[in-house]
């Protein structure tokens, strides 16, 4: 076995696969390491199948889906997910939720999507691109500013400049702080120039424009729901990228899944889709359960969870195309997040703030709070004081500022394994709310070689088995079917050897006040048949449904 598996620091993908292939071993009835596929740079992508064999295979149980780091620098998004591995694996036969989950559900984790990308972020001498290394949409780097370790010291900041008609000036109380100049000061002032860290390729001398992205793909605009080439990153066709290719043929071939939470970086919050329209965009019932959902979510890991429409845009006129959670819930109906990791401003006190808006305009107070919480939590580590660099086009500059990736990226080392570890109790709670089958009750009465036999199945999850309405409007989930299996010298009288019993209703459309029709049993479903043969006759029936598992049952006749 390989050293303890520590939430303190971030994985390469050698040791991330040494880790994985360590817990197979050492867990072998509980866990299956496989490949979703290879990477574009060739590496493989790992999924981890976790569930207890001995009560059966994963296909034939209600499954949850949770995968992290499709974006390069959101590495704390792999951490989070091998520490619900890590819970998973050392729970299970003392934790009673764990081991109820592991006997009767399943997890497809992939801790890294995009091994490449969180490759070049981890690296010594570090590159930060969104997403793919793949280079898009040409081979050949642009002009301009590009973002890079022009030191060498393992860090990329910011670079400031000084200019006469720059958009910055000192804060007045904080001389390590840059404020915005305000819009009537005129030029000639103590005003600087900042820019991202990095090398300007072919400088005029007196231009300074970023460069169009090298690896200008983004993997999370790669699938197949409100798609177009116009979107910022998102490559030639859906799925033109191997990465979210192998994860989208992976859950389409498991039709098990009922849920799923993508781990991203940053804001500390779960965004619930649809991008492009409002909640009224929404069938009524499923809205009602996102929001339960939400609620609990913000319960057990103190992350809100709202609408990315109403409440996280980029731009307010515009909506986010082709991503995992909308694919998800709009094609699969199935119940899907994404969980940005993290906020700086939440550390320092700074609650009622829109996440986005942010970052375009703030009160300077909130400038303050946060470097005093970087002062006073993080021992001032998370800033970076100005110091003079010759930078090899623009000669005298400093580099400095924040160390995003490490503080606002991804959360500092010693705060990580806190602030991940409630996001695992919430992937298993949606787990745990799945449909899930079980016998209700089988009967058989005899008269010398005729046998009645009924047999009554229900759902004991809190979902209802085609898990959304939307599942049903796309129609991609299928009816439950019973089957009966009878053996040479048997025959059926009466009933059929298979029935459709459609779907069976949840308990989260259920009133707070039980006085709108009563609690009745649309989860249950009956079949009964008359079967002739022999007294001590074995027979089996079979109830399965693709989203709430597959359960047996053998009958002895007479």
């Amino acid at each position: 076995m390989t050293e303890t598996m520590r939430f303190d620091r971030y994985y390469r993908y050698d040791e991330l696969t040494t880790h994985l292939q360590a817990w197979a071993a050492q867990y072998p009835t509980l866990c299956k390491l496989e490949s979703l596929g290879k990477s574009y740079e060739g590496r493989d992508i790992w999924v981890m199948t976790v569930t207890n064999f001995a009560t059966g295979s994963d296909m034939e149980k209600p499954a949850m889906w949770v995968d992290g780091n499709i974006h390069a620098t959101e590495v704390s998004g792999s951490t989070a997910a091998l520490h619900l591995l890590a819970k998973l694996f050392t729970a299970y036969g003392t934790d009673e939720r764990v081991t109820y989950a592991l006997d009767t559900r399943v997890f497809y984790i992939v801790p890294r999507l995009n091994p490449d990308g969180a490759e070049w972020a981890l690296a010594d001498i570090p590159r930060y691109i969104r997403s793919s290394t793949r280079p898009y949409p040409r081979m050949d780097k642009l002009d301009g500013l590009h973002q890079e370790d022009v030191d060498g010291d393992g860090r990329i900041l910011q670079m400031r400049l000084k200019d006469p008609n720059g958009n910055w000036k000192v804060h007045p109380e904080d001389s390590r702080l840059m404020i915005p100049r305000a819009a009537d000061e005129p030029p000639g002032g103590d005003f600087y120039r900042i820019i991202p860290e990095g090398s300007i390729q072919n400088y005029d001398g007196v231009t300074i424009a970023p460069a169009p992205p090298h690896q200008g793909l983004d993997l999370n605009r790669q699938f197949p729901i409100f798609w177009e080439p116009n979107e910022r990153g998102a490559g030639q066709y859906p799925g033109s990228e191997p990465e979210p290719q192998a994860a989208m043929r992976w859950i389409v071939d498991h039709s098990n899944i009922t849920g799923s939470i993508s781990y991203h970086t940053f804001s500390g919050v779960y965004l619930r889709p649809p991008t492009k329209g409002g909640d009224d965009t929404l069938p009524t019932p499923d809205l009602y359960t996102y929001k339960k959902l939400g609620s609990k979510a913000k319960e057990l890991t103190g992350y809100p969870a709202v609408s990315v429409f109403h409440d996280f845009k980029y731009d307010p006129k515009e909506f986010i195309k082709g991503t995992f959670d909308d694919w998800m819930y709009d094609h699969l109906g199935i119940y899907a997040w994404t969980c940005e990791i993290w906020s700086v401003q939440r550390q320092a006190g700074i609650t009622d703030y829109k996440f986005m808006d942010w970052f375009r305009e703030h009160p300077l107070e909130d400038d303050l709070a946060i470097m005093k919480w970087n002062d006073e939590v993080l021992d001032g580590k998370g800033w970076v004081d100005w110091y003079a660099f010759e930078h090899p086009q623009l000669g005298s500059v400093e580099l400095g500022g924040w160390d995003f990736f490490n503080t606002w990226r991804n959360p500092p080392l010693a705060l990580l394994e806190k602030e991940i570890a409630p996001l695992s109790e919430f992937a298993l709670y949606q787990c745990l709310v799945s449909p899930q089958l079980a016998w209700y009750q089988v009967d058989v009465q005899s008269h010398g070689r005729t046998h009645w036999l009924r047999a009554v199945v229900h759902n004991t999850g809190w979902l209802s088995t085609n898990v959304s309405k939307k599942a049903l409007e796309q129609k991609v989930v299928r009816e439950l079917e019973m089957d009966l299996s009878l053996p040479a010298g048997a025959s059926l009288i009466t009933g059929k050897a298979k029935t459709m019993l459609g779907q069976l209703s949840g308990r989260d459309q259920q009133a707070s006040a039980p006085i709108w029709g009563g609690d009745v049993t649309s989860e249950r479903a009956k079949v009964e048949w008359v079967i002739e043969a022999e007294p001590g006759t074995e027979v089996e029936i079979c109830a399965s449904h693709q989203r709430a598992g597959t359960i047996r049952r053998k009958v002895t006749l007479g």
